[in-house]
């Protein structure tokens, strides 16, 4: 029985794998329920504040979307719309928001102000996107990997690219909880954090998982279910490293031969956005500037039938709903 009302959701690391099966569960519930126009208003009337200080497309339509569903109404505050951390200190904030709001989502910087918002808001606290973790993504992740392959224990995924952040953070982590095995593929400077690998190395331990760090992308991607890609630089960064970046992980980018080099059961996922053409304004810059068509996808890859990118665009709505629905007190 799933019950985790009350609780914030801040990285996948808080959640035991049941938790995570279960909101997995509750989300595959919920789309069917939405595809077949059944109502699921479980929280009418409640209200929730979606903090941006980083901006989104599918992070903000995802929560305002099962916000509605669930009859919430919210409040969308941008990065100039809030003196968090700027006038008023975010603990200030969270004292306040959490006497107006019955729920806040935060997309941000660094951990420690989610985490902030939590200790002192009152309400349930979910994590849109941190520098060190996104929590929301990895559950649309999983739950379009377990509609397309079935099951997630024992799934192959190999991480290719800048595995230091949020994203590479994230899926080691999701993959050890859930008994995956996590390939990062990348230079070593590339790797995760060695303290959250010791961590993720005991999680895995119980669970079955493996977790593998490898240099050479085509004995990464042998036998690999997925394929998993990020953007080179991340949000908030200066363009000045696209340089490095691109030096460094231009051996990396996920192109055709890699896919045929896993096998043709292979899926591609990618968070989104991605840079996969010249269909973006940062694309034709580095078109001029570097002289490259795609970057960390190539486009033949990302509009392939082996890509199952909206699948997973999609199912942050499914999942985000299932965690503001189970968190959320019923009464």
């Amino acid at each position: 029985m799933l019950n985790l009302q009350g609780k914030h959701f801040l990285k996948l690391l808080d959640f035991t794998p049941d938790e995570i099966a279960g909101l997995l569960d509750l989300a595959s519930t919920l789309k069917a329920q939405k595809k077949a126009h059944i109502p699921h208003r479980m929280h009418e009337g409640k209200h929730v504040a979606l903090i941006f200080e980083k901006t989104s497309t599918r992070t903000r339509c995802a929560f305002e979307v099962a916000a509605a569903d669930l009859g919430m109404h919210s409040t969308y505050l941008d990065p100039s719309a809030s003196q968090l951390g700027k006038k008023e200190s975010i603990a200030d904030t969270a004292r306040v928001l959490g006497r107006m709001f019955d729920g806040i989502e935060y997309r941000g910087f660094g951990q420690e102000n989610v985490d902030a918002l939590a200790k002192y808001s009152g309400v349930p606290v979910w994590n849109g996107l941190t520098n060190e973790f996104h929590p929301t993504q990895i559950l649309a992740d999983f739950l379009t990997i377990q509609e397309h392959f079935g099951h997630l224990k024992g799934i192959k995924l190999v991480y290719c690219g800048d595995a230091r952040y949020n994203m590479g953070n994230s899926l080691m982590v999701g993959c050890a909880k859930m008994g995956m095995h996590f390939v990062a593929c990348a230079p070593e400077k590339y790797f995760p954090d060695p303290a959250l690998v010791q961590t993720c190395v005991k999680i895995a331990a119980t669970t079955g998982a493996t977790l593998t760090f490898e240099t050479d992308p085509y004995k990464a991607v042998s036998g690999a279910d997925v394929i998993y890609t990020d953007v080179w630089v991340s949000m908030g960064e200066p363009e000045e490293v696209w340089a490095e970046r691109i030096h460094d992980l231009l051996p990396y980018q996920v192109n055709q031969s890699l896919m045929d080099a896993a096998g043709p059961q292979c899926r591609f996922m990618h968070c989104l956005p991605a840079f996969h053409d010249l269909g973006t304004t940062t694309g034709v810059k580095i078109r001029e500037k570097y002289g490259l068509d795609a970057m960390e996808v190539t486009d033949d890859v990302f509009e392939s039938p082996a890509s199952i990118v909206f699948d997973e665009a999609e199912n942050r709505l499914h999942t985000i709903k299932a965690v503001m629905a189970a968190t959320l007190p019923l009464e």
